[in-house]
């Protein structure tokens, strides 16, 4: 696990946002579709309409993954997770209505989409942890 972890961690993050990414460039595939647009036009105050901001959502969530398997840009590919994690969780604040069915435990299905996130963030610093070189060890060695 020490040996292979990070890789498949990194690929298994890359898989999924390359996936999501790739959904949000056709209409009316994306579960997330309605949430991530509405939540760009509301953080825009309206200058970027979801026709406009979703592409460019899918173009940034596909960078990460692409970034995730190259792993050259280990640390942008990381921050740019980072910026698009907090607008995957701006609908918490802006939206409260559309995340919780009994606040603050009782979450709607799009709730669940989001506060799953926190596994990408938190894999995401596992995996930033070793761009400079740390390593996972084994316990016996």
């Amino acid at each position: 696990m020490a040996r292979n972890g990070i890789f498949l961690l990194r690929i298994s993050i890359g898989l999924i946002f390359v996936w999501f990414g790739v959904l949000k460039f056709f209409p009316g595939v994306s579960p997330a579709e309605q949430l991530a647009g509405s939540s760009i036009e509301i953080l825009s105050f309206g200058i970027v309409s979801a026709d406009i901001g979703l592409p460019i959502l899918a173009v940034w969530e596909c960078l990460i993954g692409i970034g995730m398997f190259i792993r050259k840009y280990m640390r942008f590919t990381i921050l740019m997770l980072y910026v698009q994690m907090v607008g995957t969780f701006s609908p918490v604040v802006i939206m409260p209505d559309i995340v919780f069915e009994g606040f603050p435990f009782a979450l709607t299905m799009e709730g669940q989409y989001i506060i799953k996130n926190v596994v990408l963030i938190a894999a995401a610093m596992v995996i930033g942890a070793t761009v400079r070189g740390g390593k996972l060890q084994s316990e016996s060695q």
